[in-house]
């Protein structure tokens, strides 16, 4: 028995990207759905109540299309209403929190993981649960980075400002300290992390800035890989593995304009996504 029907990705933006493209190198026989809600972008910065209306408005388009599974490609989501969705809905809904946790807590080698996410995620404290869950004794250090996500929204991924953006965004985790000369962080003398994980899906695409700052003794850990691992499970368990191997059909969505979302998906993965549709979701309000 085998169902044909896609997979539902959804993120505030093209953050999410990131973790379809490891969706579609894990299950290649998989069709997917993916909206993205560029017009509302970012979460990060808003009340919990709006994330969540606006992310089950999200929801609800994906699920109106007919697909097998949900994604909840959006730390910020997640991290504000995985609950509420899998009460909402009568299919399987995975979000990105709980297997990037389990990644870091495995990752690391001296138990002290550095967390960077969004306010609103960050303020859900849902990462420390996630990874005190898998391992009660590594000290998770969690650190709001409002700036990155409108930074990659805008397509700015590399040169001097970016640098000095992910920079200043790292520097309390990296021992900055405040201005009694006490660590923001306080840890023991000479500790410091040696695990990082991105706790956003669009903070992926800035790797190779992050790596150069923090250097090559911390590890960096990001959920896209864990999730499609989990996706893989989860529809096996649940009997929702497609049998067609004739080719995959992949549809990219956006709320905000099209042709500026595909020019930035393009610019970020290729020729991989080349096709994106508008859609409109009634009042975008806020």
């Amino acid at each position: 028995m085998s169902d044909p029907r896609p997979i539902g990705v959804f993120d505030s933006g093209v953050g999410g990207l990131t973790v379809l493209r490891e969706i579609i190198r894990r299950l290649p026989n998989e069709s997917t759905i993916y909206l993205g809600d560029n017009a509302r972008a970012p979460y990060g910065v808003r009340p919990d109540d709006q994330v969540l209306a606006f992310s089950t408005q999200s929801l609800d388009a994906l699920v109106e299309r007919d697909v097998k599974a949900l994604v909840v490609a959006c730390n910020t989501s997640t991290a504000v209403g995985i609950a509420a969705f899998r009460r909402r809905y009568d299919l399987p809904v995975l979000g990105v929190i709980r297997p990037g946790a389990s990644a870091a807590a495995l990752a690391t080698r001296n138990r002290r993981v550095g967390v960077i996410a969004t306010p609103a995620t960050i303020r859900s404290h849902a990462y420390f649960n996630a990874i005190k869950d898998e391992n009660p004794a590594v000290e998770v250090y969690e650190h709001a980075t409002p700036d990155l996500v409108p930074m990659v929204e805008a397509g700015e991924l590399s040169g001097p400002t970016a640098e000095a953006t992910v920079a200043a965004s790292l520097a309390a985790l990296l021992g900055e300290r405040d201005a009694d000369g006490e660590s923001i962080f306080p840890r023991p003398p000479g500790a410091t992390i040696d695990t990082l994980l991105l706790g956003c899906t669009h903070y992926p695409l800035l790797s190779p800035l992050i790596a150069a700052i923090v250097g090559e003794r911390v590890a960096i850990v990001d959920s896209a890989t864990a999730t499609a691992s989990a996706l893989a499970e989860l529809l096996g368990v649940n009997g929702l593995e497609t049998g067609d191997t004739d080719g995959a059909i992949h549809r990219q969505l956006t709320t905000g304009d099209a042709d500026r979302f595909g020019k930035l998906a393009g610019r970020l993965f290729g020729t991989d996504f080349p096709d994106v549709e508008s859609v409109e979701l009634g009042v975008l309000a806020g």
